[in-house]
């Protein structure tokens, strides 16, 4: 299958010859723009598919304040702000993206939260955010986001970095699917294409990997299939203790 698998990608790269050359030439960053419309009305049909998923996993969120004090969160590629509902109230939340054109969409969302504290949207990417002081928050949060980063490691390193000692990493990510399946097949294939619709999203990455290798002393993980296209079904959930 590899053979075959490499010939068709190769077809789906030529015909994404158009696409490579309006990156290389800068035009692509027109998209990022269009891009948080886009993922605004995505948000919310995977917020009524997976709400039951989110609710579970961040339902351990309170476990993390420290006594007496506030639950301080930093949201990695807050998006659209889909997230912000399902912490508790109280949680005062720093808000991260490296696509400034959220903020129109970020906004209507603190509007429909106002059980947060929302304390600063920080125009950062996951790999660099030194704004952010090193042992500062009590939680980080990353859903659907180390699937487009430029570096999950480094990105991890600075999760572990700004989060006091036994606080935690959230996440929820799409991943690879097992080599054995025409899931894997189509979504090497697709890849090309995929990235261009996604502003940089890969299906190929084993992203469970980078985070057994990342440093937490503890790290709670699961391999579930979520009710989507066959592309983005295989998902890891869980969260990392530092």
């Amino acid at each position: 299958m590899s053979l075959l698998m490499r010939f068709f990608t190769l077809v789906v790269n030529v015909l994404c010859l158009p696409l490579h050359v309006i990156h290389a030439v800068g035009l692509y960053e027109i998209y990022k723009r269009v891009f948080p419309i886009c993922l605004y009305r995505i948000s919310i049909t995977y917020n009524k598919k997976m709400h039951d998923k989110k609710k579970e996993l961040f339902r351990s969120l309170p476990e993390f304040i420290k006594p007496g004090g506030q639950l301080t969160l930093l949201e990695i590629g807050c998006g659209t702000g889909t997230n912000f509902e399902f912490y508790p109230p109280g949680c005062k939340v720093i808000c991260t993206d490296p696509n400034p054109h959220f903020q129109k969409y970020l906004d209507k969302s603190m509007g429909e939260n106002d059980h947060l504290t929302f304390e600063r949207f920080v125009v950062a990417s996951g790999e660099d955010m030194g704004s952010v002081e090193d042992g500062s928050v009590d939680v980080v949060v990353c859903t659907l986001v180390l699937c487009s980063v430029n570096s999950i490691p480094q990105t991890l390193r600075e999760a572990h970095r700004i989060l006091r000692p036994g606080g935690a990493f959230f996440f929820l990510e799409h991943v690879v699917a097992d080599a054995s399946t025409w899931a894997y097949f189509f979504q090497h294939v697709l890849q090309p294409a995929w990235y261009y619709f996604g502003d940089g999203c890969e299906v190929t990455r084993d992203t469970w990997k980078h985070l057994e290798a990342a440093g937490f002393s503890e790290l709670k993980l699961r391999h579930i299939q979520a009710p989507f296209l066959f592309l983005i079904k295989p998902h890891i959930v869980g969260y990392a203790v530092k």
